[in-house]
């Protein structure tokens, strides 16, 4: 299988194509808006298949799809037992969070915080959801790009470019369909995410002549990945993957807006419980094929080394060889497919970002402070009007966003976790404390958000220490590490992170929960309910 050089024009052909009829629906699905309930949850009455597949294609963005792959090559297998959650996953999430959520038939999730915790947390919430999707679509949309620069065989000078026709696209067909058109096109992306993936086991498989490239034993490029282990510096352990991917999904369907949206778009409770399966299976099954994605391309480039840059290595740089293999490695027009999957991938974030971002400011923001506009059709064109907004604002940022450092998988649960479970909080004090105080609340939420801050950046913590008052990382248990990032070839220096990223998560919710309660129940003692003030 020789290498080629970049893309062909078929390739490109193959990508132009996606884009233009990805608008083309956009366009189709706003013919028949009559209404901002249209708009936002397509009527309540979407089919709970596509609902699940959208919430997939949603949360699984071109950094999963990169980073899975990645991860298995060049860490280890340990991260696939994330697929013993998701069971668990859809029993507390469909017969706990979903009965609650679908008694309350509301455009935004954030409104139900109102009642019981009051306005500010009410807008707390609000504010937390804008930064972390914000934050989440601006760092996709970059490291996407960056990654699409390696498969074009282009130089890294043409990242905002590609930020900027991957972005528009997204945001043109989601600011004209609404959630109907994000949906049906996060079909289309699931199908093509699917299929890049299985061409690329079955063209290593073709180059083998068999299933040669499956290892059969522990690598000896992979870490240690022990079942549990005390020390909280080891990276990956099967207890600590299985909790951390639950409370990330427990968390953030129940509270991102994102995945409450696409519940309240169904019928009932049982039609988002489908919706629910939907998404497990789907995931459950793009997991296992691009983690085989993953053992083929390690087979891949140890029986072929004469193909790895001289800058790149298995163990370093392991979230660069698959883009590196669709670039050079794919026969004509099946590398188009592949690219055409990742501008997918991030387009189906981005779409259902801008649409859940427009509706929490629609509904949270304007509404709520009687700035609703007096017809369905003026309230219709200012929604279209925020999510253009709001796409630009996305792009803009990911165009100059600058470096990512370090590997991609770890990023991602830095950035997410330090809103994902301070929101799923909110909602657990609303909906199923009794009695919450806001000011018991609030205390909790600050406690956890330090909690997540620390734990998410303890290796700049260390390093910071480091630089500015000569403390031996030593002590924490960790050390000064020097990097190349192989795209842009800057070198950089970090501390590892003496925590895990994996505890970020249940570390912060136990922590914001736990104090919460113990502050609702002082301020009780010290000021004695007399009514609940709104």
């Amino acid at each position: 299988m020789p290498p080629q050089v970049g893309l062909t024009r078929i390739d490109w052909a193959i990508v132009i194509v996606y884009a233009v009829s990805t608008i083309a629906l956009g366009w189709y699905f706003s013919r028949n808006q009559e209404s901002t309930k249209e708009y936002f949850v397509g009527s309540g009455n979407m089919n709970p298949f596509l609902i699940g597949v959208s919430l997939f294609a949603t949360l699984l963005s071109t950094i999963t799809y990169l980073s899975l792959p990645g991860e298995v090559l060049g860490k280890g297998p340990v991260f696939l037992t994330r697929l013993f959650a998701l069971p668990l996953v859809f029993l507390v999430v469909g017969y706990v969070l979903i009965p609650v959520y679908m008694r309350q038939r509301v455009t935004s999730a954030y409104e139900l915080l109102e009642e019981k915790l009051g306005l500010g947390l009410r807008l707390l919430g609000v504010i937390m959801f804008l930064m972390m999707r914000l934050v989440w679509m601006t760092l996709l949309v970059y490291l996407a790009s960056k990654a699409m620069t390696v498969m074009m065989g282009i130089e890294p000078k043409w990242i905002p470019l590609i930020v900027l026709v991957t972005g528009s696209v997204a945001v043109l067909y989601t600011s004209l369909g609404g959630l109907r058109a994000v949906v049906i096109t996060d079909l289309m992306q699931t199908i093509l995410l699917f299929s890049g993936a299985v061409m690329i086991v079955i063209m290593v498989t073709i180059d083998f002549g068999g299933f040669g490239w499956f290892p059969t034993a522990w690598h000896a490029n992979w870490d240690h990945q022990p079942v549990f282990d005390f020390n909280p510096k080891t990276r990956i352990t099967v207890v600590g993957t299985i909790l951390s991917v639950f409370i990330w999904y427990v968390c953030t369907a129940g509270g991102d807006q994102v995945s409450v949206q696409r519940f309240m778009s169904t019928r009932d409770a049982s039609s988002a419980r489908k919706a629910l399966g939907t998404q497990m299976i789907v995931g459950a099954s793009v997991t296992m094929v691009l983690s085989l994605v993953g053992f083929a391309l390690l087979g891949y480039f140890e029986a072929h080394p004469e193909f790895i840059p001289e800058k790149l290595s298995l163990k370093e740089n392991a979230d660069d060889f698959f883009p590196l293999f669709i670039a050079f490695h794919l026969p004509m027009g099946v590398s188009g497919l592949v690219v055409a999957a990742m501008f997918a991938a991030a387009m189906s974030s981005i779409d259902s970002g801008v649409n859940s971002i427009t509706a929490v400011v629609m509904t949270d923001l304007l509404d709520r402070f009687g700035l609703k506009p007096k017809s369905e059709k003026q309230h219709i064109l200012i929604a279209r009007l925020l999510a253009l907004s709001i796409g630009a604002t996305i792009v803009f940022g990911s165009m100059y966003i600058g470096n990512i450092e370090g590997n991609i998988t770890k990023v991602t649960a830095k950035v997410v976790n330090l809103f994902v479970t301070p929101l799923f909080s909110l909602f657990f004090f609303a909906l199923f404390v009794r009695s919450p105080r806001p000011a018991g609340v609030w205390i909790g939420m600050i406690l956890g958000i330090a909690t997540a801050l620390i734990l998410a950046f303890s290796g700049a913590v260390v390093f910071f220490l480091h630089e500015k008052l000569g403390i031996d990382p030593a002590m924490f248990g960790t050390e000064i590490i020097t990097k190349i990032d192989p795209v842009t070839n800057q070198e950089y220096r970090l501390a590892n992170d003496p925590i895990s990223f994996l505890w970020i998560g249940p570390v912060a919710l136990t922590v914001n929960i736990a104090s919460g309660l113990i502050a609702c129940k002082i301020v009780d003692i010290i000021s004695p309910r007399k009514e609940i003030n709104q």
